[in-house]
Order: structure tokens, then C-alpha cells, then sequence
């Protein structure tokens, strides 16, 4: 039965098996698991530097974000592209792993988050950061430089009169986009100008919700009052989703990041990590390497009762 101790060590096992082979195929550099049509290729070329002039919202391999995270993930775009691949999709593993628990096996199977996991996408990263945000507002800083809007989130904490956690968001944005302007003054200048250009993807760059962001920044502007106001935190990745610029049909894997803020995800790491008032993370080093070996120990022997069946 799902939810039985032996369904979970199975989900986790599963869901360890998947995400490791997709894992291999990019160590491996597979054709065309490392290939420019997916979404972490273009963050790996930041590491030949920053050109916005031809950037292009929807086109495969451009990079979009602001110079601030191209430098924030310089040590891992240092490594050869098969190697940064395979890293960046384990890490998003175990952010799928640390928002869901168990139940991963279950939320993978949701259309969004499986090509998200599969292109590399930042969905579920951003979807972290939210929950750790109630936690760590200074995660905030994340949304703001790469996808600008989502930022919108931290009027939570302005609406709840946290102003401690406002500035705190809103600070540890402005230190990390000041140094990054002095380290990369001309980048930034050639950002801005292409955001100034006002371009948005057409109907041929893939599949996305089609309403504008003018018409909904004041419509997740008011959910995060009402959700602040009642004490919804769920209502902040549902926020940060349809808040984005583009809304695309991978976007609502953001929306994972709702599970450990309502009671049925409350027994995720996640959960269990925004409930707690401690210092210390659920999730260590240590206890994921626990786990991803009771899992392999775990489908192997399931593997092994099947065969004996």
C-alpha cells in the first residue's frame, strides 16, 4: 500500500535508479543528453563568457540570467561539460528528493517536473529556494537574478510585516548584485540592454502559457496578500510560478514546492526542515549517502524477490 514503510524504501529506490541513470548517460556524454537543446547547456557556455546581444528568449542555448548566477555557478561550469551535466542533474535530484521524500516517485511522474529534470531546467531549484526562503530569506536573491520577477515572492514577508526577512531578502540581493556589477560592469550593461529589448519567445519556441505578464503580476500580487494574510505558505511557489516571464510548460514544476508546505508533505525533509526551528538542515551529506544506499540495497532485493517469484 503506498505510504507502507516497503512502498517508500521502494518509491525512494526507484526514484534513486531513474535519476542515476540519467545521471550515467550524461557523465557518460550520450548523445543527445548533453546536447545545446538542453537548458543546462547554456548555463555550462557562461564559462566562456557573457554575450547578450543575440540572446533570445526561447531559443535553445542562449543564456538569459543576469552575469550575477553565471558567477555564482563558475566553480561547477569549470568542469568539463559531461561532468557539469551529471552533477547538475544529481543535484536536482536531491532537491526533488528533499521537497517530495517518498513520494518523489509519485511527483516525478508529473509531465512538468519530468522534463525539467530531463533538460535541466532551474524549476525545482527555484521551488527550493521558496521553502528554504521561509527559513533563509537571503535564498531570495536566487529569483532575482536569474529569472527577475519571481522575486515578487518577498512581498510575503512585507504583507506579514516581517520586515526582519524582508530586508534580509531584499539585502542579500542588493550585496550580491553590487559585487557582481564590479566584477562585470560591461555584462551587466549588455544584460540590461537586452532586457530592455522587450523580446518574448514566439509560438514556435515551445509550448507556454499564453497571457501576458502584465496580466498576471497583479493577479499573484494578490494572492500573496491573501495567502500572507491567512497564512497560506503554499501560496508563495504558486506565486513565483505564474510569475515568471514565461510561464512554460515545465514552469509548473515550481509548484512541487507546495508540497512540504501543506500537511500532506509535512513528513518530507523539506517539511520537516520549514516546520523547525533549529539551525540545522534535514538533509546532510551524510544522510543522503545513507540513503541512496538503503535504496540500492532495497531494489535489489525487491529486484531479486520478483526473479524469485
Amino acid at each position: 500500500m503506498p505510504g507502507t514503510p516497503a512502498a517508500r524504501r521502494l518509491g525512494r529506490s526507484i526514484v534513486f535508479l531513474v535519476v542515476g541513470i540519467l545521471v550515467a548517460v550524461r557523465a557518460l556524454d550520450v548523445y543527445p543528453w548533453n546536447d545545446r537543446i538542453f537548458d543546462l547547456w547554456a548555463y555550462w557556455t557562461t564559462r566562456f563568457g557573457l554575450d547578450y546581444a543575440a540572446a533570445v528568449p526561447g531559443h535553445t542555448g542562449d543564456y538569459l540570467y543576469s552575469p550575477a548566477f553565471a558567477q555564482l555557478i563558475a566553480p561547477l561550469t569549470a568542469l568539463p561539460l559531461p561532468l557539469f551535466a551529471a552533477v547538475w542533474t544529481a543535484g536536482l535530484g536531491a532537491i526533488l528528493c528533499w521537497l517530495t521524500g517518498w513520494r518523489a516517485v509519485l511527483i516525478g511522474l508529473f509531465a512538468p517536473v519530468a522534463i525539467s529534470l530531463a533538460i535541466g531546467q532551474m524549476d525545482l531549484l527555484m521551488a527550493a529556494v521558496v521553502v528554504a526562503g521561509f527559513r533563509w530569506p537571503a535564498a531570495w536573491a536566487v529569483p532575482f537574478i536569474t529569472k527577475v520577477t519571481p522575486g515578487v515572492g518577498v512581498l510575503w514577508f512585507a504583507f506579514r510585516r516581517e520586515w526582519r526577512s524582508f530586508f534580509l531578502a531584499t539585502g542579500a540581493t542588493a550585496a550580491v548584485v553590487g559585487l557582481s556589477v564590479l566584477l562585470a560592469p560591461a555584462a551587466w550593461l549588455g544584460w540590461l540592454e537586452m532586457l530592455l529589448r522587450l523580446q518574448f519567445p514566439t509560438p514556435d519556441a515551445g509550448v507556454y502559457l499564453p497571457v501576458p505578464l502584465v496580466v498576471r503580476l497583479p493577479l499573484v500580487v494578490a494572492l500573496l496578500w491573501w495567502g500572507a494574510r491567512s497564512d497560506r505558505r503554499w501560496t508563495v511557489p504558486v506565486a513565483v510560478c505564474f510569475a515568471l516571464p514565461t510561464v512554460w510548460i515545465n514552469t509548473p514544476a515550481i509548484l512541487v514546492g507546495c508540497l512540504p508546505l501543506i500537511a500532506w508533505g509535512a513528513d518530507a525533509p523539506a517539511g520537516r526542515f520549514v516546520r523547525s526551528s533549529g539551525a540545522s538542515v534535514a538533509w546532510t551529506p551524510l544522510r543522503l549517502r545513507r540513503q541512496v544506499r538503503r535504496a540500492g540495497l532495497t531494489l535489489r532485493r525487491d529486484i531479486g524477490a520478483l526473479g524469485a517469484g
